[in-house]
């Protein structure tokens, strides 16, 4: 090694480790590969682990972001990467991963320009997206399955989707596969090893040592075990996904119903179309619960009849039909709602690319190359708001309006 590998002018190319599979993980290690490092990457697995948050039927793939341009454009660049994807995958996937069915917003009264919703609407006309302003009249000839008298307003963006998260995971994972990182499954990191002050790789669960140029920590809500001085700036959380029967698939699915948000800001609500089996997802992008590591992933009674009383208000179709399964899914929460991808300014040799705040897998196709940049200590393209910080410090601005408090 002729330069330090955590330096702003580090060249050298480097022995990476990757601590976690998921989203940040499998797309981190696929783009230091593709960029001539040597990566390896461990999960407790298997891969796609059940567990993770990125392994799911469904993902809002959106860039409506109020009148925030970061994820914005960060949102288009990763709307134009499912494209790409999806001419690669198509065939091994048996179909696309990334359905573009458009994106429908709600209001519950008149949309208001302060609004998440009326922010959305005004950024996306201004950069020139052909959304559409959707009045209560229309919503009912179009969707008939809304209660239009309750959600009057609101806009289509169809430029936007759902994706099959778990099936994209599978394909990351083949493509990491192939592009040479050896990947380790069954194999979970307990410790980090340090020498010196740096950090030089990780002590496994097999007590097997590990060691790297560079470890990146890419476990999600299971981040502070492995890192526990970030348990100030990070949380665990857990949010229900339901899934529903209904007995017309095809009545829940594009053209008629898609994806959607209702008033998503106030009430965390948002849902996806039936797949082929009948099935439609449910769930809630809000405050959440605490999710202690280890802790079971189970739904409360109580959220579900919070989720009917809310179907009965919003789609009455679906406030009987029945729960055929549900999921608490575990985010990584940061305290600001930012993702967390940089290096540790103390500890040369750790990289920690996770706090997915339950809105990064959508930007799948993006998240690779920051993460390179952080490993390969190319501060200036590292983004400010994603970077090592403190409660106590500047709390940067323009967070995932979307989530209900």
């Amino acid at each position: 090694m002729k330069t330090d590998p955590m330096s702003d002018d580090a060249a050298a190319l480097l022995d990476v480790l990757v601590v976690g599979g998921g989203v940040f993980g499998a797309t981190g290690a696929l783009t230091l590969a593709r960029r001539g490092h040597r990566v390896r990457l461990i999960d407790p697995g298997p891969l796609p682990h059940p567990l993770a948050a990125s392994t799911d039927r469904s993902k809002v793939v959106r860039a409506d972001y109020g009148d925030d341009p970061v994820y914005t454009a960060m949102g288009l660049d990763a709307l134009a990467g499912w494209r790409r994807w999806n001419m690669r995958w198509a065939e091994a996937h048996g179909g696309p991963v990334y359905h573009e069915d458009g994106f429908l917003l709600r209001t519950r009264g008149p949309m208001s320009p302060e609004s998440f919703e009326g922010q959305s609407y005004a950024a996306s006309k201004a950069r020139g997206l052909p959304v559409e302003r959707i009045d209560a009249a229309e919503l009912a000839r179009r969707h008939p399955q809304w209660r239009a008298d309750v959600y009057p307003d609101g806009y289509l963006n169809p430029q936007a989707g759902w994706a099959d998260a778990e099936g994209a995971m599978k394909q990351l994972h083949r493509e990491v596969k192939a592009a040479g990182v050896e990947v380790l499954t069954d194999e979970a990191g307990i410790a980090l090893l340090e020498e010196g002050g740096r950090v030089v790789g990780v002590l496994t669960a097999e007590a097997q040592t590990l060691r790297a140029d560079v470890t990146v920590v890419a476990i999600g809500s299971w981040t502070t075990a492995l890192v526990p001085e970030l348990t100030p700036m990070m949380r665990a959380t857990g949010h229900p996904n339901l899934l529903f029967r209904v007995d017309d698939a095809a009545a829940w699915r594009p053209p008629h119903f898609g994806p959607w948000a209702a008033d998503i800001a106030r009430t965390g609500w948002y849902g996806f179309p039936a797949k082929a089996d009948g099935t439609i997802k449910v769930a809630r992008h809000a405050a959440g619960v605490p999710l202690p590591h280890g802790a079971p992933r189970t739904v409360s009674d109580a959220t579900i009849a919070e989720a009917r009383a809310f179907l009965a208000d919003t789609l009455p179709a679906l406030a009987e039909a029945p729960l055929v399964a549900t999921r608490l899914c575990a985010y990584c929460d940061t305290f600001d709602g930012h993702f967390w991808i940089d290096r540790d300014p103390t500890r040369p040799g750790l990289v920690v690319a996770a706090g997915g705040s339950g809105h990064a897998f959508k930007f799948a196709p993006v998240l690779g190359d920051r993460i390179a940049a952080a490993v390969e200590g190319r501060r200036d393209a590292i983004e400010p708001r994603f970077r090592w910080r403190s409660p106590n410090g500047p709390i940067a601005a323009g967070r995932d309006a979307a989530r209900a408090s």
